[in-house]
């Protein structure tokens, strides 16, 4: 549907992009998911997104990007690349895409084009940084520039994550009434293990840490 209403959330099925997708839900009377397939070693995230979209009740398109893991060095789409469990000093973590939310907000730009839609949602936060770059809010503020200059379009992209840690991420997961989906439906672990995952890669670290930091402040 052709509404200023309407919005596209960057989808992979993981904690952060699928409370996206609820929090879209919330407010926006249309919203449509997009997920790419971009090479990754854990592709099994296309199935887990395509489930917790159903689960929505909201369309999901599945996108080629496949061109990323071919042209990128990266532990998470080259099988010979030990993945970094911690970040390096003074570089960036072997697990960082190259271009990766540059190509997914410039896809999803174009798609969002073709259907009418002008508001663009995607998970990123740097509040829990993991040293990539296209994580931060200056990138995320040219890319919208960009995107409206080279498509002489007004879209907007929100980031409603942009500044919350993992444990803020759980209690707005909490608000939105989806805890038990985030908790044991999503996939965060980059070897590509649903729920609590492998608990030593950086994603699971992460997302775990956030997970005890929540429960310190929640009774259940």
């Amino acid at each position: 549907m052709k509404t200023n209403h309407s919005a596209l959330v960057l989808f992979s099925g993981g904690q952060d992009s699928t409370t996206c997708l609820f929090w879209a839900k919330k407010h926006f009377d249309n919203v449509m998911a997009l997920c790419f397939s971009y090479g990754q070693k854990h592709s099994i995230e296309i199935e887990i997104a395509k489930k917790i979209a159903q689960t929505a009740e909201i369309p999901i398109r599945i996108t080629d990007a496949s061109f990323i893991g071919k042209i990128s060095e990266s532990s998470l789409t080259n099988d010979e690349i030990i993945m970094d469990n911690k970040k390096p000093k003074n570089s960036y973590p072997n697990t960082f895409v190259p271009g990766r939310n540059l190509f997914f907000l410039s896809l999803g730009a174009v798609v969002a084009h073709s259907h009418g839609i002008h508001n663009l949602i995607t998970g990123v936060s740097q509040a829990d940084y993991s040293g990539y770059p296209d994580c931060r809010e200056n990138f995320i503020k040219s890319a919208n520039e960009t995107l409206n200059l080279a498509m002489d379009e007004h879209f907007t992209i929100h980031t409603p994550l942009m500044h919350l840690n993992k444990a803020d991420i759980w209690a707005l997961a909490d608000e939105l009434n989806i805890l038990n989906i985030i908790k044991n439906e999503t996939l965060t672990c980059y070897r590509g293990i649903i729920a609590e995952g492998c608990g030593n890669c950086p994603a699971c670290t992460l997302r775990n840490a956030g997970w005890k930091k929540f429960q310190e402040t929640k009774k259940f």
